[in-house]
């Protein structure tokens, strides 16, 4: 959800203001992936690399991001939506921590679109820490090195098999899928280690419109061009053009 900043500059407003606005993009985004009968979106709500930035701009991120879910639990959950975290719990506050972990629980048994919401996420350390879990396995005999599977590497990132001591309400949590659209906005053309194990395939779409001026028009869009592409997995369709 980026260009929050950027967008309130350019109107003369403070950053935390370019946040505050960004909140009705979340809602209307949301909403048009239910109208789509999407199952899964994950949203990048605050990064591992963000706690570099202004200090007074990092406590309004930690607040805000409790009042939001606080605020909006209730309304995702009138909808049906199931509510995951993705992300580390150390650096956060624990009032966002308990936050996230109240409206998991409050959200778990709902049956429609599971919105994952990644908040002090970062794709490589995530990578890191599983890759740290297999080796820590390993040296006690656990599991063999020579045997370790691509599956066995996934099922430890933070967005599938859960830390011992975590809230993961009645109904178990799922681990997030593989991206199928993973779609960035406010112009930059990059994935800012964002997902990048389940991103591995996944295809690009990249729009200029900042997080604030984001809405359902804009995902639809990019359903549009995700359903024109051909998905090959490194494969290839053997067509040769007729002689003319």
């Amino acid at each position: 959800m980026d260009g929050n900043g950027r967008w309130a500059n350019a109107r003369g407003l403070t950053r935390v203001e370019g946040h505050r606005a960004g909140d009705a993009a979340l809602v209307d985004v949301v909403a048009g992936a239910i109208d789509l009968g999407l199952e899964w979106v994950s949203l990048y709500a605050f990064s591992t690399e963000n706690w570099k930035r202004p200090p007074a701009e990092v406590r309004f991120l930690m607040g805000y991001s409790r009042s939001v879910l606080r605020a909006r639990r209730a309304l995702f959950h009138s909808w049906g939506v199931r509510v995951v975290w993705s992300g580390e719990q150390r650096r956060l506050w624990p009032s966002v921590v308990r936050e996230l972990r109240e409206t998991e629980v409050m959200t778990a048994n709902n049956p429609g679109l599971t919105l994952n919401l990644c908040v002090n996420y970062g794709g490589r350390s995530e990578i890191a820490d599983a890759a740290r879990a297999l080796a820590r396995e390993a040296a006690i005999g656990r599991i063999d090195p020579e045997a370790i599977t691509e599956g066995d590497l996934a099922a430890r990132l933070r967005g599938g098999a859960r830390v011992e001591g975590e809230c993961t309400g009645p109904r178990p949590r799922p681990a997030v899928p593989d991206v199928d659209l993973f779609l960035r906005v406010s112009g930059e053309q990059r994935i800012s280690n964002f997902l990048l194990w389940q991103s591995a395939y996944a295809e690009l779409v990249f729009v200029p419109e900042l997080w604030p001026d984001v809405d359902r028009l804009v995902l639809w869009r990019a359903v549009e061009e995700y359903a024109r592409r051909t998905r090959r997995f490194g494969g290839a369709v053997d067509t040769p053009h007729p002689a003319e």
